[in-house]
């Protein structure tokens, strides 16, 4: 998988929660992925598709992360994970996309995005939608870590 097109990504991760939640996250060791099996408690995933590839990206945040996220954002934490929280989810899933799609145009990249969808829940699985390798990379802070995955077809 081409690291130029992974970046973006985790940029605009870095980028989306520093601005929306004034948290800093600090990126971890990225690593190859082999099963579905969430990391976290609260997924959003996404697909793209563009004539170059087709991939998708998914987003995972333990609970005490997302939480503390909604704090900083909006100001309410309910102590569990909710419709709220799994609607930030996605809109931070849809963000992290914009901003990974507006970087990779200026390189010539062009895709379309669908729309997220969130799952939640311990153990919960998350179906990638290429055949390709998928790449995990953690992201840590006081509150949690965030898992981001990127899957595109090779």
């Amino acid at each position: 998988m081409n690291v130029e097109f992974i970046n973006p990504f985790l940029q605009s991760l870095l980028n989306v929660v520093s601005t929306m939640a004034s948290m800093q996250l600090t990126p971890g060791k990225p690593r190859l992925k082999t099963d579905n099996l969430a990391k976290g408690d609260v997924s959003g995933l996404i697909g793209m598709v563009g004539p170059q590839t087709k991939g998708s990206m998914s987003i995972t945040f333990e609970q005490s992360l997302a939480l503390q996220i909604m704090q900083n954002m909006l100001g309410e934490n309910p102590g569990t994970i909710n419709d709220e929280v799994t609607d930030m989810v996605g809109e931070i899933t849809n963000m992290v996309t914009g901003g990974a799609k507006n970087l990779l145009s200026d390189k010539g990249y062009d895709f379309e995005m669908a729309t997220p969808v969130v799952v939640a829940g311990t153990g919960h699985r998350i179906s990638h939608k290429a055949d390709g390798t998928k790449i995990i990379m953690p992201f840590t802070s006081p509150y949690g870590t965030a898992y981001i995955e990127i899957c595109f077809e090779n």
